[in-house]
């Protein structure tokens, strides 16, 4: 069989949680939004939700990895997670190209030697203000995009320490670590890629009670929600850079 008659690999979604279930019914759950963002049909995609102990296959059946977020904490360190987490190392060492979102983002800096914990600066919500930094100038995936943009963010945890050897493409007013390169093909954000407007509003309008325990201005929050064309198309433009079918 010659190259141009060879089948073209799947994209893999790692699955590792899902919003509750009435923003899950509205929206879709969070491998669904990822599939979406990325503009993947669903024979493109192969989902693996290891949050429900499926594991996937060896890196080689696939052409990419994309890893979704979650209610989860790296730190707990389910066992799941834990093996999701040397399913990356292998990955990794593979030269797979991966994109880690949030959960995905913290679990790649994890298992790469990274650190994970609670966010010293406070939870992260709402659509914010993301910087990039220099590190970012001449990198393919940024090529062209403004030198800041509004992305969505919905967290509590993050990168604490980005792993030996990786670039910090991008920061927030609240995190350091918006965005990371580990080696040459493996990308990471803080920040929510496939998040539209609407989820955040309706996210927003979902923990009210409990976010303004917290002391955010929940009012201020949801004024502030607006489309963030850039970060949303930051999926598509990985593909196309690192995975074209």
């Amino acid at each position: 069989m010659t190259a141009a008659t060879s089948p073209v690999l799947p994209v893999l979604i790692l699955h590792t949680g899902d919003p509750e279930d009435t923003l899950k019914s509205q929206f879709g759950g969070y491998a669904e939004q990822l599939t979406q963002a990325a503009g993947l049909t669903a024979d493109a995609v192969r989902i693996v939700a290891v949050h429900e102990g499926q594991r996937p296959e060896s890196p080689a059946h696939y052409r990419a990895a994309l890893i979704t977020g979650s209610p989860a904490m790296v730190t707990d360190k389910e066992p799941w997670s834990e093996d999701t987490a040397a399913w990356l190392r292998e990955a990794a060492a593979a030269q797979l190209p991966m994109f880690g979102v949030c959960y995905g983002h913290q679990l790649l800096a994890h298992a790469l030697g990274g650190k994970v914990g609670y966010n010293p600066a406070g939870r992260e919500v709402g659509t914010q203000t993301v910087e990039l930094l220099p590190p970012a100038s001449g990198d393919k995936l940024l090529a062209g995009l403004p030198g800041t943009f509004p992305a969505q963010m919905l967290h509590a945890q993050t990168v604490l320490q980005p792993p030996p050897g990786s670039a910090v493409l991008a920061r927030s007013d609240l995190d350091e670590h918006q965005m990371i390169r580990i080696g040459r093909n493996v990308f990471s954000t803080q920040f929510h890629p496939e998040f539209g407007p609407d989820f955040i509003r309706a996210h927003l309008d979902r923990y009210s009670r409990r976010y303004a325990a917290e002391n955010l201005d929940i009012p201020d929050l949801t004024a502030n929600v607006r489309a963030t064309p850039v970060a949303g198309g930051l999926l598509r433009r990985f593909l196309d850079t690192y995975a074209p079918a």
